[in-house]
């Protein structure tokens, strides 16, 4: 099985190419596809810094590149985009595809514990997997120098995944994140499968909980939230992370936008501003 990526789809946008390809990822134990949006080149030998974004439950390593938008400010930037899938697939893991919210497309970020789930390593394979792969075989990207950012599941993802390797991101922003998993019926029911029973556990994958450990952050956290998403009290639940974070005095941009709701109109309205957020970040020295 071949673990080097290959090509399956090329598209040119605003001067750059959107890129998707497959490899076999020994983390997962499956085939994977993932995205990479190439900006334009100013030469042979120029590296282009990385954004890496990670979606929500139900999506793959196609809504962002498809509906964001996002390539007109990575193309003037000169920022590649990386949009990997959010779980495995193909597995037939007995229940992988009963519900939308968990299995198949629902991967939430974290390296299960559970026996049943054991393949559901997509931590792992967001911090560790991935990028040794794009060094190993893009040598126009520069992935010591990359920041992440995410939708939902993707924005839980995208802040768990920043406060536990800090010394590996520049900056992290999210769109409708689920903050505080382990106080909501979406997280409760993943981490109860995937991690099992115990609390300490849950809370090694919970941006509210992570954050008391950190203090002084340097960086700022962007947010923006959807004020019509009709998730925002039930399952979102931002206003706890801001507590969270005024508490342990760590700089938080939260952004509540009147009328937007949870979809990729929202997140392409605001995405250069999560563009630029990180482009300034990733020129830092």
């Amino acid at each position: 099985m071949d673990t080097k990526p290959t090509e399956i789809g090329s598209s040119k946008m605003f001067g750059g190419y959107n890129k998707r390809y497959k490899h076999f990822s020994p983390t997962l134990g499956c085939s994977m596809n993932f995205h990479v949006y190439f900006p334009p080149s100013p030469s042979a030998s120029h590296k282009f810094p990385v954004l890496y974004w990670l979606s929500g439950l139900t999506c793959t390593d196609e809504n962002f590149i498809i509906k964001s938008g996002a390539q007109r400010v990575a193309s003037s930037e000169g920022i590649a985009l990386i949009a990997p899938d959010t779980s495995p697939r193909g597995l037939n893991v007995e229940g992988e595809a009963d519900s939308w919210d968990f299995g198949v497309g629902a991967g939430f970020y974290v390296n299960a514990k559970q026996e049943k789930w054991k393949n559901w390593r997509m931590y792992d394979y967001v911090v560790k997997e991935l990028p040794k792969l794009l060094s190993d075989n893009f040598p126009q990207l520069e992935t010591s120098k990359a920041s992440i950012s995410g939708h939902s599941m993707g924005g839980h993802g995208a802040l768990t995944i920043y406060l536990k390797n800090l010394d590996k991101y520049k900056s992290v922003s999210a769109f409708a994140p689920i903050v505080n998993p382990i106080n909501c019926a979406w997280g409760q029911k993943a981490f109860t499968n995937y991690l099992g029973g115990s609390k300490s556990d849950w809370e090694e994958y919970d941006a509210t909980s992570l954050i008391a450990k950190f203090h002084d952050l340097s960086a700022t956290i962007l947010i923006d939230q959807g004020g019509d998403d009709k998730f925002l009290h039930d399952q979102l639940l931002p206003h706890k992370f801001e507590e969270a974070c005024r508490s342990a005095n760590v700089p938080l941009l939260l952004r509540l936008q009147a009328g937007y709701d949870h979809s990729y109109y929202f997140i392409s309205t605001f995405i250069d501003d999560h563009i630029r957020h990180h482009a300034q970040a990733l020129r830092l020295p």
